[in-house]
C-alpha cells in the first residue's frame, strides 16, 4: 500500500496531508488558496493520486508560507508513500497542451532533489494568486520528495493556461514514474542498487 500521512505544524502554517498513489484521483482540499486547490487536483486527477490536504497558515500576510509549505509536506508524505522504489519505472514525462499553451514535465525518483522550472508566465497574478509561488511549491516538494524535476512552459499567452498545463503534465509525469515496470519486478531502478 503506497499510502501516507504526514503532518507539519509551525508557526506560520499547520498542514495535514492524506495520500494515496494508487488511488483514482479523488481529491479534497481545504488551504484557503483556492487557485492552489484547483492546480493540487490537477496533479490529483491526472496523477490518479487520491489526495487531501487540509491547511491552516498565516494567509493574512500572504499565501507564501502556506503554499510552499503544502509543497514541503506533500513531498515529505510522496517520499514516505512511494517506499522503496522496487520494480518502478522511475522516470516520467508528460507533454500537456490547454489551448494555446504547452508545458513539458520530466521527473526521476532519483533520491536526490532538483529542480529546473522554466516558465515565463505572461502576468505577475492569476487572480489573486502570486505566480512566483509556482516556484516555491515545487522547490519545496522536490526537497522534500528527494526527486528530480524538468518543467519548462514551452508556449502559452494566458498565466492560468501556462499553469494548470504545468500542473497536470506534473501529475501525469508523476503517474508514469509510479508506475510497475514488469520487467524490471523487485528491482531498484539504478546501477546503484538504492535509490
Amino acid at each position: 500500500m503506497r499510502q501516507a500521512q504526514v503532518t507539519r505544524n509551525t508557526l506560520e502554517t499547520q498542514i495535514n496531508i492524506n495520500l494515496d498513489l494508487d488511488g483514482t484521483g479523488k481529491a479534497v482540499f481545504d488551504t484557503g488558496v483556492p487557485f492552489l486547490d484547483h492546480m493540487l487536483d490537477q496533479i490529483a486527477r491526472h496523477g490518479m493520486i487520491d489526495l487531501e490536504i487540509n491547511a491552516k497558515g498565516d494567509l493574512h500576510i500572504d499565501a507564501h508560507h502556506t503554499v510552499e509549505d503544502i509543497g514541503i509536506t506533500l513531498g515529505q508524505a510522496f517520499a514516505k508513500a512511494v517506499g522503496d522504489k522496487k520494480g518502478i519505472r522511475r522516470y516520467g514525462h508528460a507533454y500537456v497542451p490547454l489551448d494555446e499553451a504547452l508545458s513539458r514535465v520530466v521527473i526521476d525518483l532519483s533520491g536526490r532533489p532538483g529542480l529546473v522550472l522554466n516558465v515565463d508566465f505572461v502576468r505577475a497574478q492569476i487572480g489573486d494568486f502570486d505566480v512566483d509561488l509556482v516556484n516555491e511549491f515545487f522547490q519545496g516538494f522536490v526537497n522534500h520528495a528527494l526527486v528530480t524535476l524538468h518543467i519548462d512552459n514551452l508556449r502559452g499567452k494566458n498565466a492560468h493556461h501556462q499553469a494548470e498545463t504545468v500542473f497536470k503534465a506534473f501529475g501525469r509525469a508523476i503517474r508514469m514514474a509510479l508506475e510497475n515496470d514488469p520487467s524490471a519486478a523487485g528491482i531498484i531502478p539504478s546501477t546503484k542498487g538504492a535509490l
